[in-house]
């Protein structure tokens, strides 16, 4: 099993909700980047990142790791949008007075959203999808000795 699947509950909650503000700090960072050309492959990349990210917290603790993660990564989001960047900079940009391209303008909400609907949808997928099992020498056999 990985690292953080061997962990106590509480190391593996606390990897959880780590991981979680982690893919709003990354995303929130990355979600604009092409967005001036009309090309968000920023925004491709934050939703990438919200997946695995999401894929491992169900897969260290099921739904309830997936629960953790959408707080912690949607308030970790949001409050940076809200509250902004060092000096009061705005890191989520949305609503415009002025021409810009569609992404340009839209690229923040579809951030904000776009983060808790990644993981909704995550939760919606079969539990079978999300069961590592432990591994096995080439005899088939549980080096652990489980």
């Amino acid at each position: 099993m990985p690292w953080s699947h061997r962990l106590p509950a509480a190391g593996r909650t606390a990897v959880t909700l780590l991981a979680g503000l982690g893919v709003a700090l990354v995303g929130t960072l990355a979600h604009r980047m092409g967005a001036s050309m009309n090309i968000p492959y920023g925004l491709a990349l934050a939703y990438a990142i919200t997946a695995l990210s999401t894929y491992c917290a169900r897969a260290r603790q099921g739904v309830t790791g997936l629960a953790l993660h959408l707080i912690a990564s949607s308030a970790g989001a949001w409050g940076i949008a809200l509250f902004g960047g060092p000096g009061g900079d705005a890191l989520v940009v949305a609503g415009f007075s002025t021409a810009a391209p569609f992404f340009s303008q839209h690229a923040g909400y579809a951030w904000l959203y776009g983060v808790i609907l990644v993981q909704v949808v995550m939760l919606a997928m079969p539990s079978s999808w999300f069961r590592i099992p432990p591994r096995r020498d080439a005899a088939g056999e549980d080096p652990s000795g489980r």
